[in-house]
């Protein structure tokens, strides 16, 4: 049996994409494919690797890919977790379903390295929240 194809698609894919691959990877294990990606990848935020490993989700091994090297994969659900990247999103032809859950950017926050992270944190619960709600 095929398993689901689910993408995860920001405008950087280096915070809220990339933790809602380690999260979903991690809570449905082999039950999805699981793929994130960016319009215009900026690489992995460290802060979002160091706020999924407070949870115990590793996602240092992860990579900001381009949206356009995934074209053409079986997708069930794309899932554009901000506003840019619904507005950018490519068509992907035979995907089930378009879902749009617009979460602020936590790498556009300012402060300190603590003030910093916390914004990954809640953003982060937010992503486990809405995954454990809507795909789980």
């Amino acid at each position: 049996m095929a398993k689901i194809g689910v993408l995860f698609l920001c405008t950087g894919n280096s915070a809220r994409s990339q933790m809602a691959e380690g999260y979903l990877r991690h809570a449905a294990k082999d039950r999805f494919d699981i793929m994130s990606a960016g319009i215009e990848p900026k690489g992995l935020n460290p802060l979002a690797v160091a706020a999924m490993q407070e949870i115990g989700i590793d996602i240092s091994q992860q990579n900001s890919k381009d949206v356009a090297s995934l074209l053409g994969q079986h997708i069930s659900y794309v899932i554009t977790v901000c506003d840019n990247a619904k507005e950018r999103c490519p068509i992907f032809p035979g995907a089930g379903k378009m879902l749009h859950w617009s979460f602020e950017d936590p790498a556009s926050v300012t402060g300190t390295h603590s003030e910093k992270l916390n914004a990954f944190r809640r953003i982060r619960d937010q992503i486990i929240e809405r995954i454990d709600r809507e795909l789980i």
